[in-house]
C-alpha cells in the first residue's frame, strides 16, 4: 500500500515538522512494515508553471516533425511576454494549457533547463510530458492540463509534485491497512492525535425506491448496497488532485467513474464497482455460477466459470466476478465510444454496487482464474462490512460534485444479521503475556484506541471493531496492547529452564561427533533427505537389500526423488562430485542425520486434535505409523589426505582413512571398534571393512568403511579411489559403557618393547592384536601396529606385522625383567592363537 503523506494529513493533523521518515518510524514501532519512503520532487526546481499555447509554427525542413511554439506563461518569466519553445510532440494544439519549465529550472533526474539554440531557433524552456515531470511513464506526448487554470500558475503546487510516499507491505492479518482510513488510524494512534474518520458520513436509510437487488448466497455475501447516480456529464474527467492521488498510490487514472471508485477503495478500503445503467438488464443479483456459464472480464479475457465462483448478475447472466473484476458488457462507456441505440454519447447513469464478500470465496476465485486485482487483495484480507454504505455515499458525493449528476433518493441494502463478537479477557492478560505491568487503564485505553468496545473491571468483555476480523481471541488483544505500548519496551530476559532439561545423551554424542570430525579435517555437508531409485541403482545395491525399501512421499518436491533416504551416502557423494567438478579436489565431507527404515508394520497416521493435548493412545498410534528413524553418521574422502610440500611427499586418501573416521566417531562414545573384512555395496569387495562393537554383550555390526567400488565411482562420476564410511550412531551410543571416564595418569615411566610377528597373509591384524592384548596382561598400556612387510624372504602367502607395546605400572617403575616377561607372554599368546612366528627368533 502506497500512502502519500499529503493525503494522510487530511485525516490526521500532523505537525508541519513531521516528515515521512518520522511517520515511518512510528508505524514500524507499531508493527507495520514500511519498506521505503519515497521523496517525490526532491530534485525538482522551478520555475515550473502553467502555460497556454498561443501559436504553433510547423518546421518541416527536418527529418522529424518539429513545432515552434509561442506560449503564454503569465508573469512567471518576469516580462509577461510569451516564451518561444521548441517541441516535437503532436498531441496538443493552440489554446491548450500545458506544463512549462523555464530556463533555470531543474527536472527530476538532474536535467537542467537553459535557453539554447536548436533546429535554427532559440528554445526558451521546455513543454513537459508526464514522464519528464516524474509522475508517470508516459513519454509519447505532452501533459495537457485542464483549461480552467490561468497561465503562470505554479504547476509544482498544482500537480502536487513535491510529496513523500510511504510504501507499506501489509501482512495478511492487517487488511484494514490497505486503505488510507486504516493507515490514518494507525498514524493517529502512534502520534496520540485525533482521527478524522472518512467513513463518518450521513448516509440515507435504505428504502424500497432503490435499484432492485437480491442475494441468493447470504454466507458468501452478507451485505449488498446499491446506489444510483443520474444526469452525469459524459465528458467529465477527474480533477488533477484526484488523479495525482491515484498516481502516487500506484494507480493509473482511467475515467471519472473508475477513478472515483478506485479513489474510494483506497480511501476507505471498500472495493466497489460502477455499472452503466443502460447496459444492465434487470435487477442486480449475487449467486454462485452455473455450469457452462461464461464471462468476458474487463481485461478482455473470456472465462469459463466454475460452480464455486461467486458472480454478480442481471437478467442476462453474469456481469462480474464478485470481488475480483467486473464484466466487459456493463463497462462504463467513455464519451468517445460508439453510443448504444437511443442513448446519449457516453455514460450518463451509473449504478454503484458495494458489497461485502466472503474472503475465502474471493481468494479461491482469484486463484482459480489467475486473476489478481486490487479489489481481490482487499477482500482476501478482510473488508469492513459496515463500511459499504459509507463508501457508497462517498462515491455518490464525488460523482455529483465532479460530474454534475444527481443522486437518486433510492438506497438498496441487503444485509444478513451479524452476531456481536465478544471476547472475554482478563485485565492482566497482556501483563502476563509480555511480562510487563501495563495495568488495567493502559489495557483499556489501547483497546479503545483500535476501536474496541470494552466493558468490565477485572474481567473485560471486548467487542472488536468491524474492520478488525483478525481479532478473535485474548492473545490477539494482548498483542495489540503490546505493539502499541512498544515492542522496544519489552524487557530482555533469559529463560530459566528447569534443571535436567538440557541436551540428552543422544544430542550430546551428536555434537561431540561433529566437533571431532571437523577437528580431523572434515567439512559438514547437510543434504536433503530425499532420494530416488536411480541413486540406489548407482550405488549397486542388490535386489532385496533393506536399503531399497523406502518410504515414499505423497507430495514429493521432485518426481526424481520421491522417497525418504535409507542411507546418507547418496547426498554426500553427490556433494563430493559437485565440489570436485568445481575445482575442489582434496575433499573430506561428513554428515550426521536421520535415515528412514520402514518396518513393514506402519499404518495410516491419525489426525491429532489441535484443541487439546492428544491422548496417550493417539500418540502411540501415531508413533506406530512412523518408520524407524535411526541417526547415522557418514563421511566421504577423495584426493590428497596429506598434501605434498617442503616437509615431504603427500599421501592420497585411502580405505584406512575411512576406517579411522569411524574410529574417531567411536572414540567420542568411548567405544572400541573391531574391524573385519567384508563385502557390502557400494564398497570395493577387497577393500571393505565391517565395523563391529559390543552392544548389550553381543558383537553387533554398526557400519562399514572402505574404498568405493569402481563401478559406483564410474556411475556417479566420482574421483578415482574415493572412500566412504557410514555407521549407526544410535548403536554406537548403545555400545557406550556410560559416561566416558578419563584414562588414569601414572607418574611412573613407561617401558616400550617392539615385536615383529610373521603370520599367514589371511590372518587379520586385528586377531593378532587381540592375542597380544590378552597375553600381555594388565601391565599393557597401549599397542600400535607400526609396520607391515611382505617379501620373498618371508615366503609366499606370509606377512610380517610389527607392533610397539607400551607397558606401565600404576604404583612402581617396571624393571626390564617385568617388561620382557610381559612381552614374552604376549608373543606366546599370539603364537598359540594365530600360529605366528616371532621374526628374527
Amino acid at each position: 500500500m502506497r500512502a502519500p503523506l499529503s493525503w494522510l494529513r487530511e485525516y490526521v493533523d500532523l505537525p508541519a515538522a513531521v516528515t515521512g521518515r518520522d511517520v515511518a518510524e512510528r508505524l514500524i514501532a507499531a508493527g507495520l512494515e514500511v519498506e521505503t519512503v519515497e521523496r517525490l520532487g526532491s530534485d525538482l526546481t522551478g520555475p515550473l508553471v502553467v502555460g497556454q499555447v498561443l501559436a504553433i509554427e510547423e518546421l518541416t525542413e527536418f527529418k522529424k516533425p518539429i513545432r515552434y511554439c509561442r506560449v503564454d506563461v503569465g508573469t512567471a518569466n518576469g516580462t509577461g511576454e510569451p516564451q518561444s519553445i521548441i517541441c516535437g510532440a503532436r498531441n496538443f494544439r493552440e489554446g491548450d494549457k500545458v506544463a512549462v519549465i523555464l530556463p533555470g529550472g531543474v527536472l527530476p533526474g538532474g536535467f537542467e533547463i537553459t535557453a539554447r539554440k536548436t533546429y535554427g531557433k532559440v528554445s526558451e524552456g521546455m513543454i513537459c510530458s508526464v514522464r519528464e515531470l516524474g509522475i508517470g511513464d508516459d513519454h509519447d506526448g505532452i501533459l495537457v492540463l485542464p483549461p480552467e487554470h490561468e497561465p503562470g500558475t505554479d504547476a509544482i503546487e498544482l500537480l502536487e509534485l513535491v510529496d513523500e510516499v510511504l510504501d507499506i507491505s501489509v501482512n495478511p492479518d492487517r487488511g484494514y491497512c490497505l486503505s488510507m482510513r486504516g493507515l490514518a488510524r494507525e498514524t493517529a494512534t502512534a502520534f496520540g492525535l485525533p482521527l478524522r474518520d472518512p467513513a463518518l458520513l450521513d448516509v440515507p436509510e435504505p428504502n424500497d425506491a432503490g435499484y432492485p437487488a437480491h442475494v441468493e448466497d447470504r454466507t458468501a455475501c452478507d451485505r449488498l448496497v446499491v446506489r444510483t447516480v443520474s444526469g452525469l456529464r459524459p465528458e467529465a474527467h477527474a480533477p488533477l488532485w484526484l488523479q495525482r492521488r491515484l498516481q502516487k498510490a500506484g494507480m493509473r487514472p482511467i475515467s471519472l467513474a473508475v477513478d472515483v471508485t478506485n479513489y474510494v477503495m483506497l480511501e476507505m478500503g471498500q472495493p466497489l464497482h460502477a455499472y452503466d445503467r443502460a447496459r444492465l438488464s434487470g435487477p442486480i443479483g449475487v449467486r454462485r455460477a452455473r455450469a457452462g456459464e461464461k464471462l468476458t472480464t474487463l481485461d478482455g479475457a473470456a472465462r469459463a466459470l466454475d460452480p464455486e465462483d461467486l458472480v454478480i448478475t442481471d437478467n442476462s447472466g453474469p456481469v462480474g466476478l464478485a470481488g475480483v473484476m467486473g464484466g466487459a458488457d456493463t463497462e462504463i462507456a467513455d464519451a468517445t465510444e460508439e453510443p448504444l441505440v437511443g442513448q446519449a454519447e457516453g455514460t450518463t447513469e451509473i449504478v454503484l454496487e458495494i458489497a461485502h464478500f466472503d474472503p475465502v470465496s474471493v481468494a479461491r476465485t482469484a486463484r482459480r482464474h489467475k486473476l489478481s486485482s486490487e479489489a481481490a487483495r482487499r477482500f482476501e484480507r478482510g473488508v469492513d462490512p459496515r463500511a459499504a454504505a459509507a463508501a457508497g455515499q462517498r462515491a455518490v458525493d464525488l460523482l455529483v460534485l465532479l460530474a454534475g449528476g444527481t443522486a437518486d433518493p433510492g438506497v438498496t441494502e441487503v444485509a444478513a444479521p451479524a452476531a456481536a463478537r465478544g471476547i472475554v479477557i482478563g485485565a492482566d492478560h497482556p501483563d502476563r503475556v509480555a511480562g510487563v505491568a501495563y495495568g488495567r487503564e493502559t489495557v483499556v485505553r489501547r483497546l479503545q484506541e483500535i476501536g474496541c468496545d470494552v466493558a468490565g473491571t477485572d474481567e473485560l468483555t471486548v467487542t472488536p471493531p468491524s474492520w478488525r476480523p483478525d481479532l478473535t481471541d485474548p492473545n490477539d488483544l494482548a498483542e495489540e496492547v503490546i505493539r502499541l505500548e512498544g515492542y522496544e519496551a519489552l524487557p530482555s530476559t533469559l529463560p530459566r529452564p528447569p534443571a535436567g532439561r538440557g541436551l540428552n545423551a543422544r544430542q550430546r554424542l551428536h555434537r561431540r561427533v561433529g566437533r571431532a570430525l571437523a577437528g580431523a579435517g572434515y567439512v559438514e555437508a547437510l543434504n536433503y533427505p530425499f532420494l530416488g531409485p536411480g541413486a540406489l541403482d548407482a550405488l549397486g545395491l542388490p535386489e532385496g537389500d533393506a536399503r531399497r525399501t523406502t518410504v515414499r512421499l505423497v507430495n514429493p518436491l521432485s518426481d526424481e526423488a520421491p522417497s525418504l533416504r535409507t542411507t546418507l551416502l547418496p547426498g554426500l557423494l553427490d556433494a563430493l562430485r559437485r565440489n570436485d567438478g568445481r575445482g575442489s579436489h582434496e575433499l573430506a565431507l561428513f554428515e550426521t542425520g536421520l535415515v528412514f527404515r520402514p518396518t513393514g508394520h506402519e499404518g495410516t497416521a491419525v489426525r491429532l486434535p489441535v484443541t487439546a493435548r492428544p491422548a496417550d493412545e493417539e500418540i502411540a498410534a501415531l508413533d506406530a505409523a512412523l518408520p524407524r528413524q535411526p541417526r547415522r553418521v557418514a563421511a566421504v574422502l577423495a584426493g590428497a589426505r596429506e598434501r605434498a610440500g617442503w616437509w615431504g611427499a603427500g599421501r592420497p586418501a585411502d580405505w584406512a582413512d575411512a576406517i579411522e573416521a569411524a574410529r574417531t566417531v567411536a572414540r567420542e562414545a568411548g567405544v572400541e571398534l573391531s574391524v573385519e573384512n567384508d563385502q557390502h555395496a557400494p564398497w570395493h569387495p577387497g577393500r571393505c571393512a565391517a565395523l563391529y562393537a559390543e552392544v548389550a554383550g553381543e558383537k553387533t555390526l554398526v557400519g562399514h568403511a572402505g574404498e568405493l567400488h569402481p563401478r559406483v565411482i564410474k556411475a556417479l562420476g566420482l574421483p578415482a579411489r574415493a572412500c566412504a564410511m557410514e555407521a549407526d550412531l544410535d548403536l554406537i551410543e548403545e555400545a557406550a559403557s556410560g559416561v566416558p571416564t578419563a584414562p588414569p595418569v601414572s607418574s611412573f615411566p613407561p617401558a616400550t618393547q617392539d615385536v615383529a610377528l610373521v603370520v599367514d597373509a589371511s590372518v587379520p591384524a586385528a586377531d593378532v592384536e587381540a592375542a597380544l592384548r590378552a597375553g600381555a596382561g594388565d601391565l599393557l598400556e597401549s599397542l600400535r601396529l607400526f609396520d607391515v612387510f611382505t617379501g620373498e624372504q618371508l615366503g609366499a602367502g606370509r606377512k610380517s606385522l610389527a607392533y610397539a607395546l607400551k607397558f606401565r605400572a600404576a604404583d612402581r617403575t617396571l624393571t626390564a625383567e617385568e617388561a620382557t616377561a610381559a612381552r614374552e607372554s604376549a608373543v606366546a599368546a599370539a603364537v598359540e592363537r594365530t600360529g605366528a612366528a616371532q621374526r628374527g627368533a
